[in-house]
């Protein structure tokens, strides 16, 4: 975990990579309840026989899914002392180039792309790379735009 003291800290490390966070294994579980949460039951994530027929060999993770664990596959990768709050500001680009097969183990790496001052504080871009252990592509890239508050 890379700790940066306060935003001053954190926008002096633009255009570092800040990280890789912990292997986090995609179970058919949580693709289940991601289906269930979206509504989206397309027989490529949620029909185990028929889904190991197709053209990936095994369910795959939705894409959305794969982009919703960022949070969670980032958490542990950096942190900001001093923050009132981070909000979640949208996405600039995503990119899902490989599927992500239920029993995959993932992970997230992070660069601080761009950080820019804003009334509320400092806005950060950072590019997350969600890769796929033992693939050469990676599952996810996106550029995660961030508000963060003192």
């Amino acid at each position: 975990m890379r700790t940066f003291a306060n935003l001053d800290e954190l926008a002096a490390a633009k255009g570092e990579h800040l990280g890789f966070g912990p292997w986090h294994e995609v179970t058919q579980q949580e693709i289940d309840l991601f289906a269930d949460a979206t509504g989206d039951h397309q027989w490529i994530h949620v029909d185990l026989e028929k889904a190991a027929r197709g053209p990936f060999g095994a369910p795959v993770a939705h894409g959305y899914l794969t982009l919703s664990l960022i949070p969670l596959l980032v958490r542990d990768i950096y942190t900001v002392q001093g923050l009132t709050m981070g909000v979640n500001y949208g996405l600039n680009k995503v990119r899902f180039p490989t599927p992500v097969k239920v029993g995959s183990r993932i992970r997230a790496g992070a660069e601080l792309f761009e950080i820019t001052d804003v009334a509320q504080g400092k806005q950060a871009v950072v590019k997350v790379v969600v890769e796929i252990d033992g693939e050469p592509k990676p599952a996810c890239v996106a550029e995660t735009v961030v508000l963060l508050v003192p």
